[in-house]
C-alpha cells in the first residue's frame, strides 16, 4: 500500500511538472507572438492607416464645427474606401474638412490611391474642382480654431484634370509654411509640379517620402514630380511666434474635403525611424 500511495505520488509530481514545462512552452510561444506583432509596427514595415470598414483612427475637424463633427456625414466608408460625399449637401457654405490620422509621423513613406468622382457640390468655389490634398507635418486636429479653414500644414495637392485641360497633381502647397526647392526659399502659396495630367475618374497612386524637416519628395504612379527641402513656418505666422529654429520635422497626416467628392483606398504608411 506504501509503494501504490508514492506511486500515485510520484505520478501527480510528475504530472504537475509536465505541466509547468507546458505551460512555460505555451508563455514562450505567446510573447514570441507578441514581439512578432510588435514588429509590425517597426521601421521599414508598411501599415495600413485605414481598415477598409469604419474611420476608427481618424479625427475629423470642419470650419465652424467641434472636433470629430463629421458634417452631413462627408467622411464615411463604402466598400472598402475613405470616401468624401456630398449627398447630404444643399450647398458647400465653405465647409471645408479634414480628416486626421491619430497620431503624428517624422520621416515616412505614404502612399494611397485617390480618384475624384462625380459632380462637385453647388457653392464650391471655382478652384477646388477636382481638387483634394494630403496635409502632412500638420498641427493636431485638437489645436485648430472652431472657425480655422485649413491646418498648418504642407500639403501635397491632388488634382484632376477635365478635358483638353494641363493640370499637374502633387503639386504642393503651404498653409503658414514654406519650403525651399534648389536652394531656393520659396513662399508663394502653391507651387506646381511636372506631372502628367490624369483625367476623368481614373485612379492615381500618390506617394510622399518624408525625412523629418530635411527632404521630401513627391510620386505619382511611381514616378517623382517633385523634390523640396527644409519644411518650415512661415516667419509671420502666429504658429512661429517665440520660435528660434523654424523647421517642421514632424506632424499629423490628413485628407481633405474641398468640395469635390472623392475616395481614397490603399493608405499605407512605412515609418523610416
Amino acid at each position: 500500500m506504501f509503494k501504490i500511495k508514492w506511486a500515485v505520488i510520484n505520478s501527480a509530481l510528475l504530472l504537475s511538472l509536465v505541466s509547468c514545462v507546458q505551460l512555460d512552452q505555451v508563455e514562450q510561444v505567446e510573447q514570441e507572438v507578441v514581439k512578432t506583432d510588435q514588429t509590425d509596427n517597426q521601421k521599414g514595415e508598411w501599415i495600413s492607416l485605414f481598415n477598409g470598414k469604419d474611420l476608427s483612427g481618424w479625427h475629423i475637424k470642419f470650419t465652424d464645427h467641434p472636433l470629430d463633427e463629421n458634417y452631413l456625414d462627408t467622411f464615411g466608408v463604402k466598400d472598402g474606401k475613405l470616401i468624401v460625399s456630398y449627398d447630404n449637401y444643399q450647398n458647400f457654405d465653405d465647409k471645408f474638412g479634414h480628416i486626421f490620422y491619430q497620431k503624428p509621423f517624422s520621416s515616412y513613406i505614404l502612399k494611397l490611391e485617390y480618384r475624384f468622382i462625380g459632380e462637385q457640390v453647388n457653392g464650391g468655389p471655382e478652384w477646388a474642382y477636382r481638387n483634394n490634398g494630403i496635409m502632412f507635418h500638420s498641427q493636431s486636429p485638437s489645436s485648430m480654431a472652431i472657425e480655422q479653414s485649413f491646418p498648418r500644414s504642407i500639403e501635397v495637392q491632388l488634382l484632376g484634370g477635365t478635358q483638353g485641360q494641363t493640370r499637374t497633381t502633387g503639386n504642393v502647397c503651404t498653409p503658414e509654411t514654406n519650403i525651399v526647392v534648389n536652394g531656393q526659399l520659396r513662399t508663394e502659396h502653391c507651387i506646381l509640379s511636372t506631372s502628367k495630367t490624369y483625367p476623368g475618374d481614373q485612379w492615381v497612386q500618390a506617394e510622399i517620402e518624408v525625412h523629418g524637416g530635411e527632404k521630401v519628395i513627391h510620386r505619382i504612379n511611381g514616378e517623382v514630380v517633385f523634390e523640396y527641402q527644409k519644411t518650415q513656418y512661415e516667419p509671420k505666422s502666429e504658429y512661429a511666434l517665440g520660435l528660434s529654429d523654424l523647421i517642421i520635422d514632424e506632424g499629423y497626416i490628413a485628407l481633405q474635403a474641398e468640395s469635390h467628392p472623392t475616395e481614397f483606398r490603399n493608405i499605407m504608411i512605412k515609418p523610416l525611424d
